[in-house]
């Protein structure tokens, strides 16, 4: 079965927390059409491509990129199936291989937020090493939003971690959302250097999410 495979796996398998995770913090998304189809776990189609910075007061403390594409399947309705994602925690990697199926590898992240009055610019960067993956800056007003709530869910192919079987989740909570500016350098030689050559279509941030997981 094909996954993400350029990524370093902690061994042996740290403990973490049972499901669901209870989750708050910070999420930058932008929404991306690839034209041509890459390989079997990636059609041609729109991909979501997100950071997330999961604060203290949440179980597990953690940065993360992840790539999904919107999936119908006959059994479980409309959700997202994640293709690609990193985080920095091996208890993290764990736990959503073994709990969902969600192909974690590990990687290292930078990330610097400033707000200046309704205003924040945020940057991140992620790379393997010395192998830069990606790096992304934003600016938004979106602490300034209401708080609205979000539903969803996941749906994964199986993978060894699951002994095969696939697996969903549901994600459901609320936070403050609203369109933002987005500008994404994919590396070339990188894991998503697919993306890049991919038409951006919008941008999103969804600040202070609180969010059951699972």
């Amino acid at each position: 079965m094909a996954e993400q495979t350029s990524d370093r796996i902690p061994s042996p398998t740290p403990s973490y927390p049972p499901a669901p995770w209870r989750m708050v913090g910070q999420l930058w998304l932008s929404l991306f059409r690839v034209r041509e189809p890459i390989d079997e776990l990636r059609p041609a189609g729109v991909y979501g491509v997100a950071w997330v910075s999961y604060e203290p007061g949440s179980p597990l403390t953690y940065s993360e990129l992840l790539v999904a594409r919107p999936i119908s399947t006959d059994a479980h309705g409309r959700r997202v199936s994640i293709t690609d994602i990193w985080v920095d925690s091996p208890a993290s990697v764990a736990g959503g291989r073994e709990l969902w199926a969600i192909p974690k590898g590990l990687c290292d992240f930078e990330l610097e937020s400033v707000r200046r009055g309704p205003l924040t610019t945020t940057d991140w960067s992620a790379g393997l090493g010395r192998r830069p993956i990606v790096s992304a800056t934003f600016t938004d007003v979106s602490k300034a939003m209401v708080r609205l709530p979000f539903k969803g869910g996941t749906w994964q192919p199986g993978i060894d971690d699951t002994g095969g079987e696939e697996r969903t989740a549901t994600l459901q909570g609320s936070s403050k959302a609203l369109p933002c500016r987005g500008r994404w350098d994919f590396a070339a030689d990188g894991p998503l250097g697919w993306l890049r050559g991919a038409r951006q279509l919008a941008s999103f941030r969804q600040a202070d999410f609180r969010m059951s997981f699972g």
